[in-house]
């Protein structure tokens, strides 16, 4: 479901577009002051119509991916159709302008220069309008651009944080192993010292065995066999 919120501007909108449609037929048919005051009506109504599809314009940044198509070409169409209702409007007082000759004799020409500057003023507000939104988009984008940047930092900052603090854990363990690794040799080395030294206490012990077991022969063969 789309934007809640798109949804009731759109109803806004289409309000709008039924009495913007109305007034360049109106604005035919009439002259002098009632025509003047169809202009600022419509005027008016213009100019609100292009804050609805402003305000439908922000919500269909923000409107899910799946609904973002079929918003946007609504958006688009009333676009077309508001530009429409513009241009007819301002060929209506042109027309106007025009049969109004016979009638009005010298304010023709006074008509006819209100005519083009109100053309001419509608037709740069549409531009400034448009400019305002580009302007809005890219400033949009440049903030969300900074965002992320923003927090691309923060987390490179992270992970050179952590890469330093593993690093100090990677040193420490291997300090922790070449001090290992010496205890191992020494303890190596007690260990041959203490083998061969046991192996000499063992040769001498036999060779001491060996010496009183000759003694005694010696000392039975004299007592008992001389």
């Amino acid at each position: 479901m789309s934007s809640e919120e798109f949804e009731k501007l759109h109803e806004i909108y289409n309000s709008l577009y039924e009495e913007l449609r109305l007034l360049p037929d109106k604005s035919q048919r009439c002259q002098g002051e009632e025509r003047k005051r169809l202009q600022r009506s419509f005027d008016e109504r213009h100019g609100e119509a292009e804050e609805v599809l402003q305000g439908m314009d922000a919500e269909l940044r923000t409107a899910p991916a799946a609904y973002r198509s079929a918003m946007s070409t609504k958006l688009r169409l009333h676009r077309r159709d508001l530009g429409k209702l513009q241009r007819e409007m301002a060929s209506s007082e042109l027309g106007i302008g025009s049969s109004a000759r016979p009638t009005e004799g010298g304010h023709q020409g006074i008509y006819s220069s209100q005519n083009q500057q109100s053309t001419h003023l509608q037709a740069q507000r549409s531009l400034l309008l448009q400019g305002q939104e580009s302007l809005s988009s890219a400033t949009q984008s440049i903030e969300r651009s900074q965002r992320i940047a923003t927090e691309t930092d923060h987390i490179g900052t992270e992970i050179i944080e952590e890469l330093g603090g593993q690093r100090e854990q990677l040193e420490r363990s291997r300090n922790r192993l070449v001090n290992t690794g010496e205890h191992l040799s020494k303890s190596r080395k007690i260990l041959r010292a203490m083998s061969r030294r046991l192996m000499t206490n063992k040769l001498l012990l036999a060779v001491i065995i060996l010496m009183e077991l000759g003694v005694l022969g010696a000392v039975v063969y004299l007592r008992f066999f001389r």
